[in-house]
């Protein structure tokens, strides 16, 4: 294994009565916030008015920012750090899913830049260190931005979906009341749930010769819980156990707790932010077709007990079968994980996608290089594997 720091500040209030802890998270910072959300969602199971009577009786002065879209836009991002400029914004709240929290991460460090335009921060990579602090309140497990230091923000002008990241988008505070995920629809926890998996899936064959086992467990851990209580939740979407499981597991996914002495990859993230960049998909989703035709096309001779380790682990597939015969179960099972279990439509074609921008996509993905793993990826790979989702 690599030597590694692990350094993770964010206080996490997990559970049903711990919205009470608020306005202290608050105050430590001032009583100006902005509150960011949605679509409505917060409205409608009661979230929104919480926040608003927790501020008016604490002497919070509460300004707002509605409408993030699912792909947030660097244009609301924007929006919502001309607020905090003129409004002297001392804290961003998000209530929200990953969306949400992602754009009030741009927010806080656009908010601090001399023009408030957030782009130039996200196409220039840079490592943001100063920013207006952040609390979150998760309402949808998936991305485990509500406990990492990263955002991923879109352009619509420019068919670019790019990641933010830096030390100071690490919320202050993070509220984890599964409850809140209740009216999540099917298909939305269906996405959240495989997010959350594909974060594990990206790091867990990157590890190569920093292979640490206590951290493979673990990884494994994460996806088995996906696996279980993903189906549950939808069937049962006000389940707390299952709720929660996910809800932590979309946490501890990508807090860099399971980075540690390995190597962090996005192979599949990497392809499909142009997915939804070019035609706006729900990104788990469009994970949901990339990442079975990825471990198809990197599948050989070296890598195939790794993907075999993955189907015996965490799928139940039997053991004792030559590697080559086992990763390709292995990869049938997540298939059907996706496809079948989660009931996500298993081609690009179903979501009206064609070739046309495949190209150009591809060269983007890329970087001017390669994408990193257990094989590299070039432009014509990436081209290739979007075929095979069509």
């Amino acid at each position: 294994m690599n030597d590694f720091i692990f350094y993770n500040p964010d206080k996490v209030y997990f559970g049903k009565n711990q919205l009470g802890h608020l306005s202290e998270e608050l105050l430590n910072f001032g009583k100006k916030v902005l509150l960011v959300y949605g679509g409505g969602s917060i409205k409608r199971n009661g979230l929104y008015d919480s926040i608003v009577k927790i501020a008016k009786e604490s002497g919070i002065e509460l300004f707002e920012l509605s409408g993030v879209e699912p792909n947030p836009r660097h244009s609301t991002v924007n929006k919502g750090a001309a607020i905090c400029k003129e409004k002297n914004i001392d804290v961003v709240l998000a209530a929200g899913g990953g969306s949400t929290i992602d754009c009030a991460k741009g927010i806080a460090a656009a908010a601090l830049t001399e023009n408030g335009d957030v782009w130039p921060l996200v196409s220039g990579g840079v490592w943001v260190t100063k920013a207006l602090p952040v609390v979150a309140i998760l309402t949808n497990a998936a991305t485990g931005s509500e406990m990492d230091a990263w955002a991923v923000i879109s352009n619509m002008k420019t068919n670019e979906k790019i990641g933010l990241g830096g030390s100071a988008l690490i919320p202050q505070a993070a509220f984890e009341n599964p409850e809140y995920s209740y009216t999540l629809p099917s298909y939305q926890t269906a996405c959240g749930a495989f997010d959350i998996f594909n974060h594990v899936l990206d790091n867990y064959y990157l590890a190569g010769g920093a292979t640490f086992d206590l951290i493979l467990e673990m990884q494994e851990a994460v996806m088995r819980t996906v696996v279980k209580w993903a189906p549950v939740a939808m069937k049962e979407p006000k389940n707390y156990e299952a709720r929660a499981n996910l809800m932590w597991a979309s946490s501890m996914a990508l807090n860099a707790i399971l980075d540690g002495g390995t190597v962090h990859g996005c192979a599949c993230h990497a392809m499909e932010h142009e997915l939804s960049a070019y035609y706006d998909i729900t990104h788990g989703h469009g994970l949901a077709i990339v990442a079975p035709r990825w471990l198809t096309y990197i599948l050989n001779e070296t890598n195939a007990p790794a993907i075999y380790r993955l189907g015996t682990n965490v799928f139940g597939v039997e053991k004792g079968l030559n590697a080559m015969d086992g990763a390709k179960k292995a990869i049938d099972a997540l298939s059907d994980f996706c496809f079948g279990t989660l009931g996500l439509l298993p081609t690009l074609t179903d979501l009206k996608i064609d070739k046309t921008h495949f190209k150009a996509m591809a060269e983007h993905a890329c970087m001017g290089g390669v994408i990193t793993g257990p094989m590299e990826l070039r432009p014509e790979d990436v081209e290739k594997i979007y075929e095979m989702c069509l």
